[in-house]
């Protein structure tokens, strides 16, 4: 029986987020190229959000490439581009089917123009849809999108179009590639770090964060459901005391 049946659909985590980790060592343990790892790593993104749409999510943002990954091999990272170019085309038309709505977030002026046009299409081709929200973080950093942020904030003061005071949280968040969508409330990540690894370090603030040794091409339905059932076993207080979410 699957655990989709033990998940409370009333008390769904609006917003999950993944760091899709252990693509190349899932592929080196089966003496396979690391773009084999890449490949499959693929078809578990397409089994994930199959789930998450059956599920219910609204949003879920995948770290497909870090800005640090721009240091990878330059064989690698061709061939990552190519994937991601072949996988957006091959895509599409499902997303389109399963009325989901991609959006991306990073710098994306580093992305290669084939890839950045076939973005542009999809995104147009995606965005009337109003089913569960994929976002891709496409050569992201959370460091650069927060500095991007604090740049933009300085050059309005510098101007004095804007008070140093009147700068709040929800300003500065306004600010951020993640403007307009919900900060995760679970965070999952695979293939057995445990670190953040530089993803979305303000957004993260009050997420759940899940674990787990599964390597991401080995992550598909059912472990997404148990990592959902995680986040309904937490007690969520931000802040607050036990006493003071059962009055």
């Amino acid at each position: 029986m699957s655990l989709i049946n033990e998940i409370d659909r009333s008390k769904l985590p609006r917003h999950v987020a993944i760091i899709m980790d252990g693509n190349g060592r899932w592929a080196k343990a089966r003496n396979k190229e690391r773009s084999h790892g890449h490949s499959e790593g693929v078809v578990s993104v397409r089994k994930v959000l199959e789930a998450a749409t059956t599920v219910g999510l609204q949003y879920l943002t995948v770290y497909t490439f870090s800005t640090e990954n721009w240091n990878r091999p330059q064989e690698e990272v061709e061939a990552l581009m190519t994937l991601l170019v072949s996988a957006i085309e091959r895509e599409t038309p499902d997303l389109m089917a399963n009325n989901i709505r991609l959006a991306v977030i990073g710098d994306l002026l580093r992305l290669p123009e084939q890839v950045r046009a076939t973005l542009d299409k999809s995104l147009a081709q995606t965005s009337a849809n109003t089913g569960t929200t994929l976002v891709l973080a496409l050569s992201y950093s959370s460091r650069w999108e927060i500095a991007e942020a604090a740049k933009r904030l300085a050059a309005e003061v510098a101007a004095q179009k804007l008070s140093p005071d009147a700068i709040t949280e929800e300003l500065f968040a306004d600010c951020l590639t993640t403007k307009g969508i919900p900060d995760p409330d679970l965070l999952i990540r695979t293939g057995g770090e445990k670190r953040i690894s530089n993803f979305l370090l303000w957004q993260l603030s009050y997420a759940e964060l899940y674990f787990t040794d599964i390597f991401w091409p080995d992550f598909r339905e059912e472990e997404l459901y148990e990592a959902i059932l995680y986040y309904q076993r937490r007690e969520r207080r931000f802040g607050k005391t036990s006493e003071q979410l059962n009055k």
